[in-house]
């Protein structure tokens, strides 16, 4: 035993209230326990009485300093309240000032552990620059809440101890509990009223604790009240309790992320106790009925799915093997992996490459339902059994709940995704849907699916209208084909010359022959229905004649295998111009739709509006924007401005973009940029059959055919296309719809986005259309 002076820990600050040490409660206490014990126990206590009162000092205040004269009677005190059979050396037991901030005497277990470097302060929960926050004055109103008003309060955090085991290396933790029933505290003058209401809202609230003491200083000074005796401080090991209370924190705060499996993983390890077990959570989520995996951090991420990757297993072998289980999921524990010879489990021979000694699968369900699985494994001579099972069994519940989240914000996901990028359900409408879904669940209760729907319409809307259109596209695609051809033709032509000469082979010379005339008929020009004759000239004679030759001339057969190699589609050279086509296709399409959907984004944040984007080869889209749309936002026509603005700007920077890419497309392209200026309103309604929107009644349809038909627009007298590269053409009816844009072109010229080069278009009549006029606009490259 320790009898001297050890504080609890290094911020222990004392309070401003009298509080010295005392053996007066204590002796009180026996005193009352005399007058009712009938057993044994008596004589000792009056032993204990005697050899206290003859000490002088019990009866008044003992300075901490002197602690070590009172030895002797420190000790009685401890063979009193402990029971006879404990070791001191292993118990976790000391005596305190009142308010415990130091040791007076202290088992040698206690001291040692307080001294030693490995203990500290886990969560310490207190502010030491606010006197109302220590630690030490909210100790002190909880005693007088509840010995003077009967006011029980769990609002407190106690102080724990975290404690790094050199036997496991892992962290254990233990929390201070603190007897005070041998604490007297007195009130020096009148106590005031305080009444319950007014401390309600703090008494079990962890957080409002500091709140509440700063009030109660204003209401009961500390300065009256005074306390004497001694406290009785011991440790309690809470490392499991605390490691479930973390799983519970992930779970109550909705961590989602991968460092949740972190955590949890951490947990389990403190309550297994050893440190070379490691845990894994895995959910079983999936999309069309076949698991997938969602996790690609190692550090996180299946061992068992790492152990088939280090092994090489074929995806389709795993996922098999997943499949299989989830059918018929059961406890799976292995040990001494790697001296296994033979074994009924396939996933042996994968543990055994992963470097692992043992191996535990454990089902996790939540509701009968199989949600995930707990992997435990080891890479040292570790033995799983139900001691190690048992220790973590307290928290599967919590995992089976995790994992089931875990399910359900995967699903979630996947449906944000599709409804984000498949459907035309935007945030900007979605309130409009959500409000029809209500109404219609009021109206027909369990019958909403075979009641029809109300429309969804939006009325008085404005439209705005943009198209940024790959040049030539079709020129460019027939001309890659036409390429493509030609080298067939050569190859094929080139293939049957030296067939000739390899055996008996009696066609081939026809066959060649035809060949040069359709190499002479695509070399001027080629139709459709010239490709669609070719194509089966090539398919129903040239092909069926190569396989029988590759069978009867084996001297044959690399040459012909060299032709039919480059009709790959993928790789092959007879494809090769259509496919670099097609990749600077993508490419342009792809930075466009990156352009616009971050650009829309930002402007949404302005005021809601409807977008939505169709691929061709290039991009169109429709905006929709008004107050029927913002619902409960009130518009203004600053907005409109706002967009129409956008729509020149964007276009600028959308000919810089894709002029700037151009070096790194294999087939180079050009694009033109088109904008439909409409300044009346328009009605569009949401088609259920066709799930997009369209637009409402004759005058709205009549622009809806306008900016279908206006993409090839030529100028008046002049058979030159509206559109060019490097430009922007704006098309509208009349000079006022013209005039908000000719604002804007100047100051986007002031900018250095445009040149100065404006033109004012007369435009040839289109079907059902005339009178269109238009303004053109070159764009300034960097």
């Amino acid at each position: 035993m320790q009898a001297t002076l050890q504080k609890i820990h290094e911020d222990s600050v004392p309070a401003s209230i009298d509080a010295p040490l005392s053996f007066k409660p204590f002796l009180r206490y026996l005193k009352e326990r005399l007058k009712t014990e009938r057993t044994v126990k008596s004589e000792y206590y009056r032993f204990v009485i005697e050899r206290f009162e003859k000490e002088q000092a019990w009866n008044s205040p003992i300075s901490p300093d002197d602690i070590a004269r009172y030895r002797e009677l420190l000790e009685i005190v401890y063979f009193v309240l402990t029971p006879l059979a404990t070791d001191e050396k292993e118990f976790f037991w000391g005596l305190s000032t009142p308010i415990p901030g130091s040791l007076i005497f202290s088992t040698s277990r206690l001291s040692q552990f307080l001294a030693d470097k490995n203990t500290m302060i886990h969560q310490q929960p207190i502010n030491g620059n606010k006197s109302c926050g220590r630690q030490e004055v909210q100790f002190i109103y909880r005693l007088i809440l509840e010995r003077f008003y009967g006011i029980a309060t769990s609002a407190r955090k106690e102080l724990i101890f975290e404690h790094k085991d050199t036997t496991t290396n892992l962290l254990k933790f233990y929390q201070v509990q603190v007897d005070t029933q041998f604490i007297d505290i007195r009130v020096k003058s009148t106590l005031p009223e305080l009444k319950f209401d007014t401390l309600s809202p703090y008494l079990h609230d962890g957080d409002g604790t500091e709140a509440m003491v700063c009030m109660l200083q204003q209401m009961l000074p500390l300065e009256n009240f005074e306390v004497e005796g001694f406290s009785i401080v011991t440790l309690r090991d809470i490392t499991q309790p605390y490691a479930l209370d973390k799983i519970r924190e992930v779970i109550a705060n909705h961590l989602y992320s991968n460092e949740k499996y972190r955590i949890i993983g951490q947990a389990l390890k403190t309550m297994a106790g050893h440190e070379h077990i490691e845990f894994r959570l895995v959910p079983m989520v999936g999309v069309n009925g076949k698991a997938v995996f969602v996790n690609k951090e190692e550090s996180i991420q299946s061992v068992l799915i790492l152990a088939a990757q280090k092994s090489g297993i074929e995806g389709e072998v795993f996922n098999a093997l997943v499949s299989a289980y989830q059918k018929n999921p059961r406890v799976i524990v292995l040990n001494k992996i790697q001296s296994e010879a033979s074994s009924t489990e396939r996933i042996v021979p994968m543990l055994k490459v992963a470097g692992l000694t043992s191996f535990a699968l454990l089902p996790v369900y939540y509701h009968h339902e199989l949600t995930g699985v707990l992997e435990i494994f080891s890479r040292k001579d570790v033995l799983f059994d139900e001691r190690l099972f048992s220790k973590v069994q307290d928290a599967v519940p919590l995992i089976a709940q995790l994992l089931k989240y875990s399910r359900e914000a995967f699903q979630s996901t996947i449906n944000n995704i599709i409804r984000d990028k498949f459907t035309p359900l935007q945030p900007a409408v979605q309130w409009k849907f959500n409000e029809a879904a209500w109404k219609h669940l009021q109206e027909h209760g369990n019958d909403v699916k075979s009641a029809e729907i109300e429309t969804i319409r939006f009325d008085n809307i404005y439209p705005l209208y943009g198209a940024v259109d790959i040049r030539n596209s079709t020129i460019e695609r027939n001309r890659a084909i036409q390429e493509d051809i030609r080298f067939q033709l050569t190859l094929l032509t080139e293939t049957l010359r030296k067939l000739k000469n390899s055996g008996n082979l009696p066609a081939t010379q026809a066959l060649a022959f035809e060949c040069e005339q359709w190499f002479a008929q695509i070399e001027s020009y080629m139709t459709t229905k010239d490709e669609i004759t070719l194509n089966h000239f090539l398919e129903q004679e040239v092909n069926p004649y190569l396989r029988h030759a590759h069978r009867e001339v084996p001297s044959a057969r690399p040459l012909i295998d060299a032709y039919f190699d480059a009709l790959n589609e993928q790789e092959g050279d007879a494809f090769k111009n259509r496919r670099e086509l097609e990749t600077s296709l993508q490419y342009i399409n792809k930075k466009l739709n990156h352009y616009f959907d971050n650009a829309q984004k930002e402007l949404q944040a302005v005021y809601p509006f409807y977008f939505e984007k169709f691929r061709t080869d290039g991009i169109e889209y429709d905006i929709y924007i008004g107050q029927s749309i913002g619902h409960d936002k009130v518009f203004d026509i600053a907005y409109l401005k706002r967009l129409r603005k956008w729509q020149l700007q964007s276009m600028a920077e959308v000919a810089r973009l894709t002029q700037q890419l151009t070096p790194a497309m294999p087939r180079p392209l050009q694009t033109t940029q088109l904008i439909f200026a409409h300044a009346h309103r328009i009605d569009i309604t949401f088609r259920n059959d066709e799930r997009r929107f369209d637009v409402e009644g004759a005058y709205n349809i009549r622009y809806e055919m306008i900016k279908k038909r206006i993409d090839k627009v030529l100028i008046r007298d002049t058979g030159e296309r509206l559109t060019q590269p490097g430009k922007i053409a704006l098309v509208y009816l009349n000079t006022l719809e013209a005039q908000e844009y000719i604002e804007y072109i100047g100051e986007l010229q002031q900018q250095g986005l445009l040149d100065d080069n404006l033109e004012f278009l007369e435009l040839e009549e289109v079907q059902g259309v005339s009178r269109l006029k238009a303004l053109r606009v070159g764009v300034k490259y960097i």
